[in-house]
């Protein structure tokens, strides 16, 4: 907007003006979005493009960003009706010239927090939309339809897509298509009739043809990334990838088929904050991706995808890869700049006198201002009309991100809901059906009430800010011990963590709703830090208890190391109170254990155990896995015998007979420990106790095992246990030992993802189901060298018995300087002839299958 005059625009004989239109130059910014529009076309018309190329530098990107409430969500929606519909582009925009027009496809994406927009919805969306294709995108329907199965068991896509809200703005045609890409692939694979709605066999048989280069699938087999994508873990992070497929079926589209689409990604400030950005580089990755999809983002913040600073927390940064994102903003550029124009647009910096002078000298008719300062009077202070009960109400809500009636009333200290329900009809408050809480308060009214002088009599102090911010915090921890269920749980953490924060509080309601949290072993993400990391901005509990819930939410996404000094930081504030310093212990105790690091771990859990406290039972369970990691079985069992339900008894006795080869004893332990998980709502542990089971069923019964499996991948959904869904994996790899012959590269492939993420605990494991492998083939030589690799793993100490164990299986006599000191059960002798017989067992099973 700086630059340009405003003269133009309003010199229009279109009475249709709107007075958002006097802060924000809409021409300019069409003329802007038209001319990055061509720029996008000619460059993905050129001979040398190439959708596949994931390393050329990205131009399909452009930004508008400027404060809260200076009309950028009005210009997205404005920019989608005018690439929607000639007719709906005013006069003055002008006409676009881009070369060679295709079809222009737009899709408005709400991003706001309030909206609750998660990463599959934007998935889902951009898929929608280009429903209207009439036609399937096999590549990507049938990936799709494989995630959601395996994400969504049992709840049908439709009956999701209606509930949501997406069924009605996008009509119904995306089941029929997915159904149909996969019948249609069902059948180029000669598949019988009645597989061709099962998604898991038709992929399966996909991938193989796809590595045969068979004929069938010539249609398919030129998108050179499928195969691996589709025998990827379908999980939220390879959803981030399908996006590839899209923009490889867009671009095998017929010549008048053709058709681009402009994505707009309005309120971009809710993916996240500067530290945590995994939103942010999900949404990074579908642009990335769609070189052939041009995007449009619109925040209050330039993105910073081109700063050298950021290596590491996105995939593709600095200016090579963004080169039009680099900080060179250009507020106006000018449409004929061509391929130097800046993708980063500064808009709304109008300031308060400026405002003033164009309401009052520059916009007028017939000598008198066009808006009466009756009109200027209320875009200034929005309390004006209001009545005082109303006020007291929009300050009380100005406190949260979204709420209901009763909140609102709770949190202003009232004791009716009249001026409540008044105030929700005002067109500030926003109304979103399908969220936890139904209203939020317009941003810019709620960051003007948070931070701008209120000039009413009736202004409140900040004692008043203070009480109401109690009234706030206690009207959510009702909320969440009057109801049930995860959402509200997260939800009101969400809402009541900055509230204790920035006021500050007591954790009251906290410490409760925090053990709560870590209970299930799901770890969605909570508030975001108001400080830059290394809890350097803790200065009360409330600080504390936000970084140690996203330490934990966070540890898995990266690597354990970052886990432990992130618990370190938070421990060494000495904020939390003692039940949630033992937390933090805990939780170090326990990725130190993950990291191989044993002696660390055994004091932290030691620590923990001596205090009794809510974690004690975990800690000794914590310590009886230590004894099993030395060798240790009696002391191990004896612990085991020690526990109940909270310290997990039946699935640490699970943990101490596999390894005795007692699959038997194991597997029946761990459908105990699955048992009592179900009967307590533990999901996280209902599905590890699973994951076991299958491990242990693996070795004696792959017939068995198969179905233990696919449950244990049931129960795994929506959660992220990466020990846990690593074991899932290992069981199948044993589950197929002596037969297929990708399992050395399905091995070398997880070894990869264990090492990323810092589970060094899964490694030995996985040896160990290689060597069995090996051991029913009679590869001597191979076995020989998964021993090595053993003995390399378990230099520590730590699992040195599967050392022991590849030699049982194999039949191999023990060396005189064996690193094991193993103290069996039973003794040495009977636990070597359970496993060999697990050995010749499968041996025997697969000459007979012959």
């Amino acid at each position: 907007m700086a630059g340009l005059d405003l003269r133009a625009l309003f010199g229009s004989n279109d009475r249709q003006l709107s007075a958002d239109e006097a802060f924000t130059n809409r021409q300019g910014q069409w003329q802007t979005v038209a001319a990055a529009l061509t720029e996008h076309l000619r460059h993905i018309a050129a001979p040398g493009f190439n959708v596949e190329d994931v390393e050329a530098p990205r131009r399909n990107v452009l930004v508008f960003y400027g404060v809260g409430g200076i009309g950028k969500s009005t210009l997205s929606r404005k920019l989608e009706a005018a690439l929607a519909k000639t007719e709906q582009r005013p006069a003055q925009w002008g006409e676009p010239t881009w070369p060679d027009r295709p079809s222009i496809l737009p899709v408005r994406i709400d991003l706001s927090r309030s909206v609750g927009t998660d990463f599959e919805r934007v998935i889902l969306t951009i898929r929608l939309a280009l429903a209207e294709l009439g036609r399937p995108l096999p590549a990507f329907d049938v990936a799709l339809r494989r995630y959601w199965e395996h994400q969504h068991p049992g709840e049908p896509l439709e009956e999701y897509l209606r509930r949501g809200g997406l069924a009605a703005r996008f009509g119904k045609a995306l089941p029929q298509q997915m159904q149909s890409a996969l019948s249609d692939v069902a059948q180029a694979l000669l598949l019988p009739g009645t597989v061709g709605s099962v998604v898991g066999q038709v992929t399966g048989s996909l991938v193989r043809a796809l590595r045969d280069r068979r004929q069938t699938v010539r249609a398919l087999a030129g998108c050179t990334r499928l195969a691996d994508l589709l025998e990827a873990e379908p999980d939220l992070d390879s959803l981030s990838y399908y996006p590839h497929l899209v923009a490889w079926e867009l671009a095998q589209l017929p010549a008048d088929e053709k058709i681009v689409p402009v994505i707009l990604l309005d309120t971009f400030e809710d993916t996240g904050d500067r530290t945590h950005r995994d939103f942010e580089r999900l949404l990074q990755r579908v642009v990335w991706l769609m070189p052939n999809a041009f995007f449009i983002v619109t925040g209050r913040s330039r993105l910073q995808w081109a700063d050298e600073g950021i290596q590491g927390q996105l995939d593709w940064t600095g200016p090579a890869a963004w080169p039009g994102l680099a900080a060179h903003d250009n507020p106006v550029p000018r449409p004929s700049s061509g391929a130097a124009l800046g993708r980063q647009i500064l808009i709304g910096d109008f300031s308060r006198e400026d405002c003033e002078n164009y309401l009052t000298r520059r916009l007028t008719r017939d000598g008198q201002p066009l808006i009466s300062e009756d009109l200027r009077s209320r875009i200034a202070g929005t309390l004006s009309d209001l009545t005082p009960e109303e006020r007291h109400v929009l300050r009380a809500i100005a406190l949260f991100d979204a709420f209901d009636l009763d909140l609102a009333t709770r949190a202003a200290g009232l004791t009716h809901q009249a001026p409540a329900l008044r105030l929700v009809e005002r067109p500030f408050v926003l109304e979103n059906p399908f969220g936890l809480w139904r209203y939020h308060l317009h941003a810019r009214i709620r960051s003007m009430l948070r931070t701008v002088q209120d000039p009413t009599d009736d202004r409140w102090s900040p004692d008043d800010w203070a009480a109401a911010a109690e009234r706030a915090f206690t009207a959510l921890g009702r909320q969440w011990a009057a109801g049930s269920g995860r959402p509200l749980l997260v939800g009101c953490l969400r809402q009541g963590l900055p509230l204790a924060r920035d006021f500050p509080l007591d954790l009251s309601w906290l410490t409760d709703a925090a053990f709560a949290y870590v209970s299930d072993s799901i770890w969605e993400p909570l508030v975001q830090p108001t400080h830059t990391g290394q809890a350097a901005g803790v200065h009360t509990a409330a600080d504390a208890l936000a970084e140690l819930l996203n330490a934990l939410a966070r540890r898995q996404h990266e690597h354990r190391s970052r886990t432990v000094q992130r618990l370190s930081a938070v421990i060494d504030t000495g904020q939390l109170p003692d039940e949630l310093h033992e937390m933090a212990v805990y939780y170090r105790a326990k990725a130190h254990r993950d990291l191989g690091r044993s002696e660390d771990s055994r004091h932290g859990m030691q620590y923990v155990a001596d205090r009794g406290g809510r974690l004690a039972p975990r800690a000794r369970r914590g310590l009886a896995h230590l004894a099993r990691l030395a060798g240790d079985f009696p002391t191990a069992l004896a612990t085991a015998d020690t526990l109940s339900w909270d310290g997990r008894h039946h699935r640490v006795r699970g943990d101490i007979w596999w390894p005795h080869g007692d699959m038997h004893q194991a597997a029946a332990a761990y459908e105990t420990a699955r048992t009592e998980a179900e009967e307590h709502g533990i999901a996280g542990e209902r599905a590890t106790s699973q994951a076991q089971r299958a491990f242990a069923l693996a070795f004696m019964s792959p017939d068995q095992a198969a179905d233990e499996i696919e449950l244990a991948e049931q129960l795994l959904t929506g959660l992220v246990l990466r020990v846990t869904s690593a074991t899932v994996r290992i069981a199948a790899l044993i589950r197929d030992a002596g037969t297929t012959q990708d399992i050395e590269d399905r091995a070398e492939l997880l070894r990869t993802e264990i090492g990323l993420a810092g589970v060094t605990v899964a490694e030995p494991i996985l040896e160990l189901a290689l060597c069995f492998h090996y051991a029913v083939l009679g590869a001597d030589h191979s076995v020989s060298a998964s021993i090595t690799r053993l003995n390399d793993l378990t230099r520590s100490g730590d699992y040195a018995y599967y050392v022991d164990i590849a030699h049982f299986m194999a039949d191999l006599s023990l060396p005189a300087d064996a690193p094991s000191r193993a103290q069996w059960l039973d003794g040495e002798r009977p636990t070597r002839q359970r496993w060999r017989a697990l050995v010749t067992t499968r041996r025997d099973r697969l000459h007979t299958a012959l």
